[in-house]
């Protein structure tokens, strides 16, 4: 058997923990301004480019604020630890018995949901999985999720286009298969943000039926783009029919 090759995170990735870290044991405490990014640079011996990328996600996280002229200033009020990371959607089913059954899994052109959230264009391709989950042996979820090309989104989840390509690979249906947000999300230590709207619709015909439910059952509609910075990497729709487990959300503090 071959070895696997240790998982490596993206230098972006190592980089922004690093200053976080710095941030939270003192080194540049709440309200402190950073050093000038060529000091800070060749304090973290990487290059300005990479640093000023990183910069800017600190800034949309809310860890620093920049301004011309000022510089870095580390914010007074820090985000708590993990306030960045996602949960996987089996996570918001209020219970601890959730069971998947994939439905598909390909490599497809963009469809105008996938285009538009992920910025692809029409010769791109994406990665599609559709899997309906079950809560306590109710089907309470029917996940679409797609995920960009192998090339970014290696960039985040290094490991993510092969296991995303073992599931299209694999025949036959599982008991026990994941949403890809559970996988993709398990795969990475990336400070990914989400961006999540909901709306009202019913299930359909193909989904009604798949659910055991009529075609015009009424059920919440949520969507998500998850993404690392300003590049999406993947984004959802998830069904819940009325009748369903209740979902789980905990507020934010």
């Amino acid at each position: 058997m071959t070895a696997r090759a240790p998982h490596r995170r993206p230098p972006r990735v190592e980089l922004y923990e690093r200053i976080v870290a710095a941030i939270h044991d003192g080194t540049f405490p709440p309200g402190s301004v950073l050093p000038s990014e060529p000091a800070l640079a060749g304090e973290l011996g990487v290059s300005r480019p990479a640093l000023r990328e990183v910069l800017i996600l600190l800034q949309e996280d809310g860890v620093i604020t920049r301004k011309h002229g000022v510089g870095s200033r580390v914010s007074h009020q820090l985000p708590p630890r993990g306030l960045e990371r996602l949960s996987p959607v089996e996570a918001l089913l209020d219970t601890q018995h959730v069971h998947g059954r994939r439905l598909a899994a390909s490599r497809d052109m963009p469809t105008d949901f996938s285009a538009h959230h992920l910025r692809l264009s029409g010769s791109d391709s994406t990665w599609f999985w559709e899997t309906l989950l079950s809560a306590d042996g109710v089907p309470a979820c029917f996940a679409h999720e797609w995920a960009v090309d192998d090339t970014m989104l290696a960039e985040v989840v290094p490991e993510g286009p092969e296991l995303l390509d073992g599931a299209a690979g694999a025949s036959g249906v599982e008991a026990g298969d994941r949403s890809m947000s559970a996988v993709l999300l398990a795969a990475t230590d990336a400070p990914l943000t989400g961006r999540s709207t909901v709306g009202a619709t019913v299930l359909g015909e193909e989904r009604g039926t798949a659910m055991g439910r009529p075609a015009q059952t009424p059920a919440t509609l949520v969507t998500q783009v998850v993404s690392w910075g300003s590049q999406p990497v993947f984004a959802a729709k998830y069904l819940y029919p009325a009748g369903a487990p209740l979902l789980h959300v905990r507020q934010r503090r």
